[in-house]
C-alpha cells in the first residue's frame, strides 16, 4: 500500500465518504441539493465550521458534477438543445456572482428565495399527486439559467433547486431536465471555482473534502441510472419533497441566526 494511504485517518475519513456519497446519490437523481446536504451534514452531525464546510463542498463539486454529467450523457438524459440554451447564461451568472457580487451579503435574500422554492415544491407535489405531467417545450431558459448562475456563486447555492424546479413547471420532461442541468452545473461550477480557488489557495483541500469528493465519485455513475429508470410521476414527487424540505430548512437555518 502506497506510504500517503496508511497516513490518512481513515476513521475520521469514512464519515465524510458516507456524506459524499448520499448527497450525491441525491443530487445525481433529483438534479439538486448536493451543497445544501454536505454542507448542512457536516456543520450539523459532524461539527465542521461553516466557512471549511463550505469551502470543501464548492472544490468537490467540480468533480463530482463532472462525473455526474458523463453518467447522464451515457444514459441519454441529456437534451442538448436545452442545454446549450441553459449553459452561457447561467456561466455569465456564475461568473458574475463569483468575482463581481459576491462581496455583497446575499443571505438578505436567501429567506425570500428559498420561500418561492418551498411554494414550487408543494406545487410539484400538487401536480404529481394529481397525475398532472402534461410535457411542454419551456419557454424561459437564458433567464433562469443566468439567475440560477448567479445564485449558486453569490448565495452558495441555488442552481438545482431554482432551474429544475422551474423547467418542470413549464412542463419539461423530469428525467431530461436533471440530467441536462446537472451536465451544465459543471462548467458554472468550474467558473465559479477559479474565482474561488485564487481567494481560498489550497485551503479548500482538506480531510474533509477528500472524503466528500470520494463518495461523490463513487455514486456519481448511479446518478444517471436512477433518473433514467424512474417513473416520471415518482421522479417529480421526489423532487418536490426534496425542493420543500430543503427549502423550509434554509428557511429556518436563516431565521435563526
Amino acid at each position: 500500500m502506497p506510504d500517503f494511504l496508511t497516513q490518512i485517518d481513515w476513521s475520521q475519513l469514512l464519515p465524510f465518504v458516507a456524506i459524499g456519497f448520499a448527497a450525491q446519490i441525491v443530487d445525481g437523481a433529483l438534479g439538486m441539493a448536493f451543497g445544501l446536504i454536505n454542507s448542512t451534514l457536516m456543520v450539523t452531525m459532524m461539527g465542521t465550521p461553516p466557512a471549511l464546510a463550505s469551502a470543501s463542498v464548492h472544490a468537490v463539486e467540480t468533480f463530482t458534477t463532472a462525473a455526474s454529467g458523463v453518467s447522464h450523457i451515457v444514459n441519454r438524459n441529456v437534451d442538448w438543445k436545452l442545454f446549450r440554451r441553459l449553459v452561457i447564461p447561467g456561466v455569465i451568472g456564475a461568473a458574475l456572482g463569483a468575482t463581481v457580487l459576491s462581496r455583497l451579503d446575499a443571505s438578505v435574500a436567501r429567506p425570500f428565495v428559498m420561500a418561492y422554492l418551498a411554494a414550487i415544491g408543494v406545487y410539484l407535489l400538487f401536480r404529481a399527486w394529481r397525475g398532472e405531467i402534461e410535457r411542454r417545450q419551456p419557454r424561459v431558459i437564458a433567464p433562469l439559467g443566468l439567475i440560477g448562475g448567479f445564485l449558486d456563486a453569490a448565495g452558495g447555492g441555488g442552481w438545482g433547486p431554482v432551474v429544475t424546479s422551474n423547467l418542470l413547471v413549464q412542463g419539461a420532461t423530469p428525467r431530461h431536465t436533471i440530467g441536462t442541468v446537472n451536465t451544465a452545473e459543471f462548467f458554472l461550477t468550474l467558473t465559479a471555482s477559479v474565482a474561488f480557488f485564487v481567494s481560498l489557495g489550497w485551503a479548500a483541500f482538506t480531510l474533509q473534502a477528500m472524503g466528500l469528493l470520494l463518495g461523490g465519485l463513487l455514486a456519481a455513475p448511479l446518478g444517471g441510472v436512477l433518473a433514467k429508470r424512474v417513473p416520471t410521476r415518482q421522479l417529480m414527487a421526489f423532487v418536490g419533497v426534496l425542493l420543500t424540505l430543503t427549502s423550509l430548512w434554509s428557511i429556518y437555518a436563516a431565521l435563526a441566526r
